[in-house]
């Protein structure tokens, strides 16, 4: 995520892009998603947050994982939301994960020369059930996984390896772990904890990835 802050004045000071670096992987598996990302913040060569969640909520069952400017992707996502609990008063029903994705797509081709985000969304719905939409630049696609951020041009070649059409979903958790992993232990940009959210028709589960916890290059 990048965008230059303002300088705080004198000839000495310099002005620095806050960037998430960031890593952000979403996988489809029958009945659900996985979604994660790594939570380092940076601005220049510093690290401003080492443990920022990258993964907003949208509504009950869908997130966007974020990338991009740090500013930006946030006010994306409170858009969306805000957007999202709107249409689902008035549909009376919860929204389609297609609907969000659409809206992260209008929004960010609509601003795209003000805001620097790319957005993931992925969610469960009654009527397409698991799904994820990479939204690069106001295009819309579905894709079984996608990934994004600085981070995802170091681990392409192994995300295109390791994955296999009809994994379960075990098997998509270690399959974004294990890719978040490497391009953290790559990316400057990336580091941190590792947040995983799992969501399905009964409702989402977080989990936070700490320490010797991650996985190891060499272990992989």
């Amino acid at each position: 995520m990048g965008r230059k802050m303002p300088s705080l004045g004198g000839p000495g000071n310099i002005s620095y892009e806050v960037s998430t670096g960031t890593t952000i992987i979403a996988v489809e598996f029958d009945g659900g998603v996985i979604i994660g990302s790594d939570s380092r913040v940076s601005a220049g060569e510093s690290v401003v947050n080492r443990v920022f969640n990258k993964l907003a909520p949208v509504h009950d069952k869908i997130f966007c994982a974020l990338s991009g400017s740090a500013a930006d992707a946030q006010a994306m996502a409170d858009m969306v939301h805000y957007y999202m609990e709107v249409h689902s008063v008035e549909m009376g029903a919860p929204p389609l994960v297609l609907a969000a994705a659409n809206l992260v797509k209008g929004i960010s081709y609509k601003y795209k020369e003000e805001m620097l985000a790319h957005l993931i969304v992925a969610g469960w719905d009654r009527k397409n059930g698991g799904q994820v939409y990479g939204t690069l630049g106001g295009m819309i696609i579905r894709q079984p996984f996608a990934i994004g951020g600085s981070g995802s041009t170091y681990i392409y070649g192994y995300v295109d390896s390791a994955f296999k059409p009809g994994m379960s979903k075990e098997q998509c958790e270690k399959f974004a772990v294990d890719a978040l992993s490497l391009a953290m232990g790559r990316d400057g940009s990336s580091g941190g904890v590792i947040y995983m959210v799992t969501v399905t028709k009964d409702g989402t589960k977080e989990n936070v990835i700490s320490g010797d916890s991650i996985p190891r290059f060499y272990d992989l």
